[in-house]
């Protein structure tokens, strides 16, 4: 008897594919006509698995992704969550712009939260980032204020959170989503984080439906961690840039120090946000010195 089903990849570990479809998780291979294309299914991917008695499932289609990211291997995200915290550590603002621009980059909606809001106001923070046109929210993860609104949109879509070591990622889990029922140092165990676990992604369903995944932590953050942006790009991802690009007096502007670039005057009338800007022309240095042909 041959049966086939659509299912989505919650883990990957070892060659062996989980794929859960229809509320059941079959561990599965995948044919072998993926490897001669040079293309692996990874976490997050749709597929149709074909089922044979006595053999094990096999991956036969990967439909196609809506977005995927280089490292961690992830497709098909509706949201991609920066947890940073306010103070120990202290944000470091670049690393939030590359993340953001990096998730244009990709067409993956990014929200950008800030925890530890308890000891530090976040006001300051907030308002670069709405100014920005970017989901952000501020959660006091001592009391789970503001975790709610954030759940509310996480249910039933499939989301990654990401962010550096320390910020209170673990406990914001915690709190977004009690049903998981473990503490925080069984949550990082539970979605591959622990120290002597294997860093590999999975995906946990809610039982407010939807799947999240926790991804490693990073201490360093560079684009090429999930994609290389070349310079002549890097504007378009920088989503208030939108309405002021095509706009300046030169039509090859880089914004940097051109006459008569509307960027550069918008950052002076105080629309776009000076810090935002600055990340820009950090970004900007850092990429002239890619080239397209090294990579």
């Amino acid at each position: 008897m041959i049966m086939n089903k659509e299912g989505l990849i919650i883990k990957l570990l070892g060659g062996i594919y989980f794929v859960e479809a229809s509320d059941v998780v079959y561990e599965c291979k995948a044919k072998g006509a993926f490897r001669n294309k040079n293309f692996s299914p990874v976490c997050g991917d749709k597929v149709q698995i074909q089922i044979k008695d006595g053999e094990t499932p096999t991956i036969v289609k990967v439909f196609d992704r809506k977005s995927f990211i280089i490292r961690p291997q992830l497709a098909n995200l509706d949201y991609l969550v920066l947890v940073n915290s306010v103070c120990e550590p202290s944000p470091n603002l670049l690393l939030i712009d590359k993340f953001l621009a990096i998730t244009e980059y990709k067409g993956i909606e990014p929200i950008v939260v800030f925890t530890k809001v308890d000891k530090k106001g976040v006001e300051e923070l907030v308002s670069i980032y709405k100014k920005a046109g970017v989901m952000v929210f501020s959660v006091d993860n001592t009391t789970g204020r503001g975790s709610e609104k954030l759940k509310e949109i996480l249910a039933g879509k499939l989301s990654a959170f990401t962010g550096n070591t320390g910020v209170g990622k673990s406990s914001l889990l915690n709190n977004l989503f009690p049903g998981l029922d473990l503490n925080t140092g069984e949550i990082s165990k539970k979605l591959g984080r622990g120290k002597h676990t294997t860093r590999h992604i999975e995906f946990y369903k809610l039982s407010e439906g939807g799947y999240v995944a926790d991804t490693p932590g990073f201490s360093t953050f560079d684009t090429n961690r999930y994609d290389i942006i070349y310079k002549n790009e890097l504007a378009s991802c920088f989503r208030e840039f939108q309405n002021f690009l095509g706009g300046c007096k030169f039509q090859d502007c880089n914004h940097i120090n051109e006459p008569g670039c509307k960027i550069i005057q918008a950052v002076s009338d105080g629309i776009i946000s000076k810090s935002r800007y600055e990340s820009y022309v950090q970004m900007f240095e850092e990429a002239k010195n890619i080239k397209e042909w090294e990579h």
